[in-house]
This record gives structure tokens, sequence and C-alpha cells, in this order.
């Protein structure tokens, strides 16, 4: 999920580590929020793209269209450094602009600055959405105000500084140093801008009653509760609606706000709960264990969902906390995006 769309619920259920195509939006563009976060201005942005930084450090780059689904060609002087996070719309295209509060996809090619070569290229993957809302607003102006603005079709260019090498430890410490690590250039291309559908406060559809052997869920003050007695341990992930929602189809790439509550399936442990937090979660649902982005995905926002998580689609043997063997969720989809 992307910077200010990442907001993992304050437990570490039900995620999964992510991999480096994760880290790109999960990690590296929330360091470059974290670098910028106390320049720039939050006064309310102009009808155009703002540039910021070493901008004249774009003036060699060059990009040759290679069709859908393809990254960009890319030329550049080298090596690129710059000491300052540095951000600029380096084609335009010929879409709507994008506006705040909106949801851009965009597709990511991330390069070494130093030698040109490919450390992740996200394009032949589905489009990442990148919201543009207060939160990035407040936190990193500097690249908000690049975002809005931005007519779709555009692509822009991101340099984010590189890191000096440790000093050299003395012969005693038997360790080398680290290796200093290059400016990262990321080719950003903007596809596709959507208004945000504001999260449900519950469930929302058709009530469906669940196949015989399940656990049971009731619910108690809105607040769902599961019995596990009687349930068998699942031979394969069990995904049953209990409410239909009307709402859009659940993608795997979507980032999902959700309630939900989790015990285990042998004597019924509660280990982990949003309803018990007060406030649902958001999560990008490629950032979860494999239980959930294949259950949920398919599913309709506005559903309440059972599942039912062999052990192997979830920790393991050894478990995460409490949360060990097969598992037991109950999952509001309150909004997708």
């Amino acid at each position: 999920m992307l910077p200010a769309q990442v907001r993992i619920a304050a437990s570490i259920l039900p995620r999964r580590k992510f991999s480096y195509v994760r880290r790109l939006l999960a990690i590296l563009l929330p360091a470059l929020l974290l670098l910028t976060a106390c320049g720039g201005s939050s006064a309310e942005p102009e009808p155009t793209s703002k540039s910021a930084g070493e901008t004249a450090k774009f003036d060699s780059l060059k990009l040759t269209d290679n069709g859908d689904k393809k990254a960009p060609g890319v030329e550049f002087d080298k090596p690129l450094e710059v000491a300052e996070p540095t951000i600029k719309v380096v084609t335009e295209g010929s879409g709507e602009r994008v506006k705040a509060n909106q949801i851009a996809n965009i597709s990511i090619l991330a390069l070494n600055g130093s030698d040109g070569s490919t450390l992740q290229d996200m394009f032949p993957e589905e489009p990442r959405p990148f919201p543009l809302d207060d939160e990035l607003k407040t936190g990193s102006p500097f690249i908000y105000e690049a975002f809005v603005g931005a007519k779709v079709g555009s692509t822009l260019a991101v340099a984010v500084p590189g890191q000096q090498g440790a000093a050299a430890p003395s012969p005693s410490d038997g360790a080398s140093a680290p290796a200093a690590q290059p400016t990262e250039l990321l080719i950003i291309k903007i596809l596709s801008a959507s208004d945000v559908t504001p999260a449900l406060e519950k469930p929302e559809g058709e009530t469906v009653t669940p196949p015989a052997g399940l656990p049971t869920v009731t619910e108690k003050d809105g607040i769902p509760e599961i019995s596990v007695e009687g349930a068998a341990a699942p031979t394969a992930l069990v995904s049953q609606d209990l409410i239909k929602g009307t709402g859009a189809t659940v993608k795997e790439t979507d980032t999902l706000t959700v309630n939900y509550v989790g015990v285990t399936l042998v004597g019924g442990t509660k280990f982990d709960s949003s309803f018990d937090r007060g406030e649902p979660a958001s999560f990008p649902l490629t950032g979860v264990i494999k239980g959930w982005t294949q259950g949920l995905a398919g599913k309709t926002v506005g559903s309440r969902v059972l599942l039912v998580i062999p052990k192997d689609l979830a920790y393991g043997d050894a478990g995460q906390g409490e949360a060990k063997g097969d598992l037991v969720f109950v999952v509001d989809i309150l909004g997708a995006k």
C-alpha cells in the first residue's frame, strides 16, 4: 500500500512481511515523506503540479514510451546524485487534472541512480492506489502538491537521496563498514484518478445462512462473537459470506478498511480484534496472511465474511503470539480502494 494509504492497524495481525516490490510503496515512499515532512507549505495547491528540490538534475532525463504494462525506457546522465528529495513532472499527460482527495492509480519503476540498473519494475503489475488525502497533504506537501494538479497520463520523476556509508571500523571490530547507498530514481506514471467512496460504518447487505459444521457467529451490541464448539479443522480455506454486501468487488490489489475479530479454532481464544480498539483497520490486501488475501479477494464491500484458515495459510506451525494453528476470523468489509 502506498505511503499515506498503508494505515496498518495497531496490532501485527493479520499482516505478513512485505517483499521488496511491496516495500517500494510501503517503505521507500514513506521514507521520502518523512524526509520532506518538515519542509514546504500546507497551503491550498495551485491548479497545476508543483516541482520541488534539485529539479535541474532531471534535465538530462529522457523517457521512451514502450506501451501499456511496460516501463518506459529511461536515459539520464550518471551518476544521478541529489542532496534533497526532488520531484518533477517530466512528461505531461493529456487527461484530466488530478484533484485533491482523489486516489491516483500509479505504476512505478525504481532505478539505481548510480548506474541506471533496475531495482524494481511494477509496470507489468496492477496499478497501485495512492490516496491524495489530508494525511499526505499535512505530512508531505512536497509530494501532495506534485501529484495534485498533474494530468492523468503524466510521468513524475522522484529522486531519493542516497545514504553515506558508515565510518570504517577499527581492525579489532572484525566487521566491514556498510557500503554507501546511491540515490534512487523513481519513475511514476499516473494511469488514472478516481474519487474516494467513504467507508461504511457497518456491514450492509443480505443476510446469508452458512452451512452446518462451521464456527457459529452471533452479535452482541453490533460486535460479532465467534463460537468454535463443534467446528472441525479445515482441510482448505473457508470463506463464507454471513452478510452479502452490495458494494464494489474487492480486488487483490485493493487497500481495505475493515472491522474484524480473530480467534483460534482450537479453544476459541480471541487474539485480536479491531472492535476492541474502537476503530476499523486499513491495510493493503497484498500485505496480509494468505488466508485473508485469498479469502477476501472477490468479496464485496458491505459484506461480513467468516474465514476459517488452515495454519499453512496463516502463521504456520510456529504461530504468532496467541495466533497459533488454524484460525477463525469474522471480517466486516467497510471499504476498498
